[in-house]
C-alpha cells in the first residue's frame, strides 16, 4: 500500500512528537485513537495526568524562508469544530478505558498540541509544544 505525502508528513511528525514527548519523560500510552467523529494523535500520562495530543506537522524546504501564507501557525488548524470533535473523541476514549484509567471519565487530563515543523534541505525539525489548550 503506497502512502501520500501527506501521510507521509503527518507520520514522521507523530514519531517526532513521541520522541520529543519521551524525551521530556512523558510516557505513550497510545497513538491515533480513532473514531468515526475524530482521531487523538497521542495519549500520553506525565505525573500521573493524562495528556490527549494533538499533532500538526509542516514540511519546508529550508529553514530560513517563511511560507507563503506569512506569518501562518500551523495550530491555526484547529478550529472550533475540531476542537468540539477532539472533545468527543477524548470523551469516548476515557469511556473505552474506564477500567484501567484511574477515576474514569472524571480522571485528570489535558489537552495539548505539538506543532513539528520539517524542514527537508536541512533534514531538521522544530518542535513547538503549546500545552493546556481549552477546548471549548
Amino acid at each position: 500500500m503506497t502512502i501520500t505525502h501527506k501521510r507521509y508528513i503527518g507520520n514522521l511528525g507523530e514519531d517526532i512528537a513521541c520522541r520529543f514527548l519521551v524525551e521530556r519523560g512523558f510516557i505513550i500510552k497510545d497513538r491515533n485513537y480513532l473514531k468515526k467523529y475524530g482521531e487523538i494523535d497521542i495519549v500520553a500520562e506525565k505525573d500521573k495526568q493524562l495528556r490527549f495530543i494533538e499533532v500538526k506537522s509542516v514540511s519546508r524546504r529550508k529553514k530560513n524562508i517563511q511560507s507563503e501564507q506569512s506569518g501562518y501557525s500551523p495550530e491555526e488548524n484547529l478550529h472550533s469544530w475540531k476542537l468540539k470533535r477532539l472533545a468527543r473523541t477524548i470523551e469516548s476514549y476515557l469511556l473505552d478505558r474506564e477500567k484501567n484509567i484511574k477515576g474514569g471519565l472524571n480522571s485528570d487530563w489535558q489537552f495539548d498540541v505539538v506543532v513539528v515543523f520539517l524542514y527537508a534541505d536541512e533534514k531538521t525539525a522544530e518542535v513547538k509544544f503549546l500545552q493546556n489548550i481549552m477546548l471549548s
